[in-house]
C-alpha cells in the first residue's frame, strides 16, 4: 500500500508553493487532486517516492469539474495501487487514510465510512474562472489534514475505495474536525481513463437545472431535486421530465437536494441509462432517461 502513495511537490520560480498526495494507478500514472496541482506547468511539478528518490512528471490531465489529475512518470515504474469498487463501500467499515498531511510523508491515519454519497461543493480557483465541483462523496472519520489532498482512502485489505480530497473545519486553521470526504474510486478509474487517454474528461448531464426541493408524496413531505428548467433535446427532455418534477432518487440512491443529484449524475458515464424516481402531483412515477456528454 505504502509504496503506492506518493508525495506530489508544486513550486514556482524554483520556490516551492504548495504540497499535497498522490496515488499509483498502474506503472507510469499518478492520480492526485485538480487543486493540489493547479495551474502548474509539467516543470512546476514533481513526486518523491517510498524510497524518497524524487521523480519528474507530465501532467497528463485536470479535471477541476471532478477534482482530479493524472500525472505521468516515464523515468521509472510505479507499484499500482489495487483498486476496490466504491460501489461495495458500506457505512461502518474500517479505513485508513495515507499521505503527505504538513509534509509528514506516509502518515497514516484510521477511521471509519461515516457516510455514503455525501454531496460536496467546493470552487476550484486558476488563472480562469472559477470552476464548481460537486461530489457524492464517502465520507470518513479518518482524520485528514492539508497535504493528504490526493492521497489514499483504502479499505481493511489496502484497497483504493477514494482519493481523499476535502474535509469540514470549523474555521480557518482549525485541521481535521473528523469529517473528511474522498471521491469514491470507481469515479476516480472513470476520470483518470480518460485524462490518460484524451487529456480531458468526459462528463454526463441529463440537460435540466435544478434547486432544493420538497416533494408533497400523499401525505408526506420529501427532499428533493426540483426540475427548473429542461433543455430542449436533452436526455431530460426526450424522457418527458418537466418542471416542477420532484426527482427523489436515481437507480434507488435518494437525491435529496440539488447538489445530490449532480454529484450523483457527475459520477455517472455517458451514455448510462438511469431510472429517476420522480414525484409530480402528488403522485411518483418512474422517468428513464439516457446520460449524455457535456
Amino acid at each position: 500500500m505504502s509504496p503506492s502513495v506518493v508525495s506530489v511537490e508544486v513550486s514556482s520560480g524554483g520556490h516551492p508553493v504548495g504540497e499535497g498526495s498522490g496515488v499509483a494507478v498502474d506503472e507510469h500514472h499518478i492520480v492526485t487532486n485538480a487543486h493540489v496541482v493547479g495551474d502548474a506547468t509539467h516543470s512546476d511539478v514533481s513526486v518523491t517516492l517510498s524510497d524518497n528518490s524524487v521523480q519528474p512528471v507530465t501532467i497528463a490531465g485536470r479535471d477541476p469539474i471532478t477534482d482530479l489529475a493524472v500525472l505521468t512518470v516515464q523515468d521509472t515504474k510505479l507499484t499500482p495501487i489495487p483498486i476496490a469498487t466504491s460501489a461495495e463501500v458500506r457505512t461502518g467499515q474500517p479505513v485508513m487514510a495515507v499521505g503527505n498531511p504538513l509534509g509528514l510523508a506516509g502518515t497514516v491515519t484510521t477511521g471509519i465510512v461515516s457516510a455514503l454519497n455525501r454531496p460536496v461543493a467546493a470552487s476550484e480557483q486558476g488563472t480562469g474562472p472559477s470552476v464548481a465541483t460537486v461530489t457524492n462523496a464517502i465520507q470518513t472519520s479518518a482524520p485528514i489534514n492539508p497535504g493528504n489532498s490526493g492521497g489514499a482512502l483504502v479499505n481493511g485489505c489496502g484497497e483504493l475505495i477514494g482519493i481523499n480530497s476535502s474535509i469540514a473545519t470549523l474555521g480557518p486553521g482549525s485541521g481535521s474536525i473528523g469529517i473528511g470526504f474522498a471521491i469514491p474510486s470507481d469515479e476516480v478509474s472513470m476520470v483518470a481513463q480518460q485524462l490518460i487517454r484524451d487529456g480531458r474528461a468526459h462528463h454526463a448531464q441529463l440537460g435540466i437545472s435544478v434547486a432544493d426541493g420538497i416533494a408533497a408524496r400523499g401525505t408526506q413531505q420529501i427532499r428533493s431535486a426540483m426540475v427548473a428548467s429542461v433543455v430542449v433535446g436533452s436526455p431530460a427532455h426526450k424522457s418527458g421530465l418537466q418542471v416542477g418534477d420532484h426527482i427523489i432518487s436515481i437507480d434507488g440512491v435518494a437525491t435529496t437536494s440539488a447538489l445530490s443529484l449532480v454529484g450523483h449524475v457527475r459520477g455517472l458515464p455517458v451514455g448510462k441509462s438511469v431510472n429517476l424516481l420522480v414525484v409530480r402531483d402528488g403522485r411518483e412515477l418512474t422517468v428513464s432517461a439516457t446520460l449524455a456528454s457535456d
